[in-house]
């Protein structure tokens, strides 16, 4: 199963690393910036599961941040927990308005932190949290590591088993090379865009072995998505 990547946007060095110290031995993949326009550059490169939000940042202050993404149809589902030293009611107020989440005020507590993350990801992205996910007729069991589809098991490869954990994770979706690179093999490794159309052509022989309809649309252009016909 993928770590659920979080994004922490914050300006502070110390609270910075201790953020990124205790989610990542919670098991989140953390990703770092530092200011609200390396944020919006990130997000876009990474696509975070949720993202941790300073409000008082250079550059671009974290309720503009949050009012971008809120106002872009790529991004505008990604969870928001604001992480700020405003504690009044109107401040509060605002950046929920503005699209945040959830609000906590510093100074926090590391455990009520990762709590409001694990309790925003089962609200707004369950399958994040789920051991076993199901869309049509396919069941991923992260736990186990394995899928069926109807009565059938299907075994797959590592790289194909991310792949449709990632694809099960937003059914519809049309995702780029690139964002399933991204997703699958990680940002910082070199591999080939057409990569990608080699392993999806393995998870499709795989889930089709036994008769099923594809399940993975090609979008000409654009990349691919999953779609289990109803």
């Amino acid at each position: 199963m993928n770590a659920t990547k979080v994004m922490i946007v914050e300006d502070e060095a110390s609270i910075a690393a201790l953020l990124e110290y205790n989610l990542s031995k919670e098991g989140f993949a953390v990703s770092m910036a530092g200011d609200g326009e390396e944020a919006m550059i990130k997000v876009e490169e990474e696509r975070p599961d949720v993202i941790v939000l300073d409000w008082m940042l250079p550059n671009v202050s974290g309720i503009e941040v949050c009012r971008r993404l809120r106002s872009r149809t790529a991004t505008s589902n990604i969870p928001i927990i604001m992480l700020t030293a405003r504690a009044e009611e109107a401040d509060k107020v605002r950046g929920l308005e503005t699209g945040a989440d959830d609000y906590l005020v510093k100074p926090f507590s590391m455990v009520e932190l990762t709590a409001r993350i694990r309790a925003v990801l089962r609200r707004i992205r369950p399958s994040l949290v789920a051991e076993a996910v199901t869309y049509g007729d396919i069941e991923i069991d992260r736990a186990a590591h394995r899928v069926r589809r109807g009565d059938t098991e299907i075994h797959l490869g590592p790289t194909e088993f991310r792949l449709l954990d990632h694809l099960m994770q937003n059914p519809g979706r049309v995702f780029s090379r690139e964002q399933l690179l991204n997703a699958v093999w990680g940002s910082d490794v070199f591999v080939e865009a057409r990569t990608v159309d080699v392993h999806i052509g393995r998870l499709r022989k795989a889930l089709n072995a036994h008769g099923h309809d594809n399940p993975i649309r090609t979008v000409r252009s654009a990349g691919y998505a999953l779609e289990v016909a109803s």
